[in-house]
């Protein structure tokens, strides 16, 4: 490396000291950067217009108590982290990915996904022993293996196959997959992915599987559906022997807020209704769901679920006709 090289790359490496102890407090004045860079405070002057040129909003006040600090900016900047730092926001974040933060889960495995690029090898040994000392409760959630969702946001990252172990038909079975998205819900992780043996797409509950690998096969990215309304879908109705289709009386935030997205996939019908897709063992079940919401509805699929209807109706009439003669308290 030649002496230019060598003095460029001093600079940086001195420009991103001083960034990093920017971060570490509030303030500093010019001699003690100085001191500490080794530098004197016109170099600490110019390599803080360095910073600026970047896009670091370093402030600077003249007089007594005066100094640098580095202010809120339009834009996040890059942070720098030793690598205590690094350990204790990797854990904090593998918690949250794993269901220990509620809502927290989906920006907390982006972060972590994104911390785990630039993440040394000497620390990641560091970060799962220590993962394993983080526990919640009553968050409502079913616990994953945060390192599963590592694993499985990696291969969706770098696009190779996943493999795992998956019950099916009373005995777990290896699958070999293209990962897509990891999708969470109110209580569970799901894995988008197209299923290599059964040649279609398919979602997975992570909390289900078991030995989870990466591996080096790299594959082009198909078309795929809308990951979180797919997965949606099939956590509210496919999964169910019987589905059914409803036109409500009411808002799409209204029947939100009634029924948890697991229940059921609520889509706006203009105002003041929406329609509501639901599953379930049996037909009368589904209808009993709705009927409890409290709005009036009309049922569009499947057919026999209007009869259904009618059967039902008639047996509420025949219970209450014992009572039907008593007079209402309200109007005596």
């Amino acid at each position: 490396m030649d002496v230019a090289g060598r003095d460029e790359r001093g600079t940086t490496e001195r420009v991103l000291t001083l960034l990093g102890l920017l971060q570490q407090r509030r303030a500093w004045t010019g001699p003690e950067l100085a001191e500490r860079l080794g530098v004197t405070p016109r170099t600490v002057r110019r390599d803080v217009e360095r910073l600026r040129a970047l896009g670091y909003p370093v402030q600077a006040t003249q007089g007594v108590g005066g100094g640098y600090q580095l202010g809120p900016g339009q834009d996040l900047p890059p942070l720098l982290l030793d690598d205590e730092e690094a350990i204790a926001t990797a854990v904090s974040l593998l918690a949250g990915a794993g269901g220990a933060v509620v809502g927290a889960g989906d920006a907390a495995l982006r972060a972590l996904t994104k911390l785990d690029r630039v993440l040394p090898t000497r620390l990641r040994h560091e970060v799962r022993a220590l993962s394993g000392s983080v526990e919640s409760f009553g968050t409502g959630t079913t616990p994953v293996d945060p390192v599963v969702l590592m694993t499985l946001a990696r291969a969706c990252r770098d696009e190779v196959e996943a493999y795992f172990g998956y019950p099916s038909g009373g005995e777990v079975r290896g699958r070999r997959v293209e990962p897509y998205r990891l999708v969470a819900s109110d209580r569970r992780w799901y894995l988008l992915a197209y299923d290599l043996e059964r040649d279609d797409w398919r979602s997975f509950r992570v909390d289900r599987m078991t030995a989870v690998s990466a591996r080096t096969w790299r594959f082009r990215p198909r078309a795929a559906p809308d990951a979180a309304t797919y997965v949606q879908e099939g956590v509210a109705s496919r999964v169910y022997p019987h589905q059914a289709r409803f036109l409500v009386h009411a808002s799409a935030d209204t029947v939100r807020a009634q029924m948890p997205a697991s229940a059921a996939v609520v889509r706006s019908r203009g105002s003041g209704l929406c329609e509501v897709l639901s599953g379930a063992a049996s037909l009368d079940f589904v209808l009993m769901h709705v009927l409890l919401l409290g709005h009036e509805f009309e049922v569009l699929d499947p057919p026999e679920l209007g009869k259904r209807c009618r059967a039902l109706a008639e047996r509420l009439l025949s219970a209450g006709a014992a009572f039907s003669a008593m007079p209402d308290p309200e109007e005596s």
